[in-house]
């Protein structure tokens, strides 16, 4: 019984492993050309061509596959410039704008006059009241 459950899954986890090597070794075509090989990519369809060098098959990308591969890089990095600079536009402007928002020196220095004027004005009614009351002798009393 316990035999079955080490070889059941051993044998499905072969099976796996079997599949996925046979298709990576399915994946590319090699065809031999004029001057060396054609690599074609099944999945992708991608064409490289290979040349033998010192006993080892070295490959590269096709022309027109290369031109779209600039193509690609170029307009890629004309996209980056754009967004660095809507970037640094966006930055300028927002910091910009935060700074026409906040007060001058002079409001702030006017501002802090008003609530000084206010507190002090409200300390001395405070303090009107304590002495009105004997302070909070009466309020102490009431309480009990």
């Amino acid at each position: 019984m316990r035999l079955q459950h080490i070889l059941i899954p051993a044998a499905l986890v072969s099976l796996v492993a079997a599949s996925a090597w046979s298709e990576e070794t399915d994946r590319y075509r090699l065809e031999k050309s004029a001057n060396g090989y054609v690599r074609m990519d099944t999945q992708t369809g991608a064409m490289s061509i290979c040349e033998e060098r010192s006993g080892q098959l070295v490959c590269k990308m096709a022309a027109d596959e290369r031109a779209a591969f600039q193509d690609e890089v170029d307009r890629l990095q004309a996209s980056m410039k754009a967004m660095d600079e809507r970037v640094t536009k966006l930055e300028n402007s927002l910091s910009a704008r935060l700074e026409s928002k906040l007060p001058s020196e002079e409001d702030f220095d006017k501002t802090m006059n008003y609530m000084e004027r206010m507190l002090r004005g409200f300390m001395g009614i405070v303090k009107e009241m304590d002495k009105d009351n004997g302070d909070g002798a009466k309020l102490n009393s009431q309480k009990t």
